[in-house]
């Protein structure tokens, strides 16, 4: 049976890698510092390895080391779920076993990707590596990258598996969101200019990698939203919904660390051959970031 804690809510950082010069590596000082700006600025939660920590250009000893990096830089101060997903259930099972080993809070599973399996054969994974593990899971839909819509009806099935509690939608469909949310299903927002909307239809949080820039404007805008403060969350949208809306409509991680920089949280660039901004589109983000500068 899974061991629980308090539902997992709030602000989700997907934390961004930190990589050394040229990508050899990661830079573990800098990395260490940037979880405890999040930290420190009141994220409730990280997420590592996720897709704008670039798991994709992780070897699988980085993903092992980086895991347990962060476990102990977080120390507790903030809950942590780690991206976990491979092609093979054999291969997530054992990047799920170790997360669970370090004491990870959740665990966030794609469905199998690239040429994957059929909704049976998905829901066939994620029933496998629930029975191998005793931590909370997380689902995962990106169906524009995984090629595999997990529609509610299939969520609603999946949710009935023990220990998997929780769906991160990045469809960036506001309609399936409240879908979601009005089934009872506890759903993470992982669409960037729809985070203020989900949690007006009362979604359990914010997947959001825009945070990395902004951690604490996005803690604020959730927790005012929360209180129902909503003429001063609103007003806080309006500052900085011109940037989520950049980062969502161009390279997603090279606009997020191209902002952290703008913004002088410097986290270098992401691992080749994935290219940075082009000198026209960091002009369109400075536009973007104005009021924030």
């Amino acid at each position: 049976m899974t061991q629980t804690r308090d539902r997992l809510k709030g602000v989700c950082t997907p934390v961004c890698t930190v990589f050394a010069e040229n990508g050899r590596g990661i830079d573990e000082t800098a990395q260490k510092r940037h979880i405890d700006t999040l930290v420190e600025s009141g994220v409730h939660i990280l997420c590592i390895c996720g897709g704008t920590g670039e798991f994709s250009f992780l070897t699988r000893e980085e993903r092992l080391a980086l895991t347990e990096l962060a476990a102990g830089q977080i120390r507790g101060r903030a809950r942590l779920i780690v991206h976990v997903s491979a092609v093979m259930t054999e291969e997530t099972i054992e990047y799920a076993r170790h997360a669970e080993g370090v004491g990870a809070d959740c665990l966030l599973v794609l469905p199998p990707y690239f040429e994957g399996p059929t909704l049976e054969g998905t829901f066939e994974h994620y029933e496998k590596v629930a029975r191998a593990v005793n931590t909370e899971i997380m689902a995962y839909n990106i169906p524009v990258h995984s090629g595999i819509d997990l529609e509610p009806d299939f969520v609603r099935r999946l949710m009935a598996i023990d220990n998997i509690n929780y769906l991160k939608d990045s469809t960036g469909d506001f309609i399936r969101i409240q879908q979601l949310t009005r089934a009872g299903i506890h759903v993470f927002n992982g669409a960037d200019p729809l985070m203020l909307h989900g949690l007006m239809v009362n979604a359990a949080g914010c997947f959001w990698g825009t945070s990395n820039a902004i951690p604490k404007e996005a803690v604020r805008l959730y927790e005012w939203a929360r209180e129902g403060q909503w003429d001063k969350a609103m007003a806080l949208w309006h500052r900085i919904y011109p940037v989520n809306d950049f980062v969502w409509n161009h390279p997603f991680n090279p606009g997020v660390k191209a902002l952290c920089r703008l913004l002088g949280h410097d986290l270098g660039e992401c691992r080749r051959p994935v290219q940075p901004l082009a000198d026209e589109e960091l002009s369109r983000l400075r536009e973007a970031a104005e009021e924030l500068l």
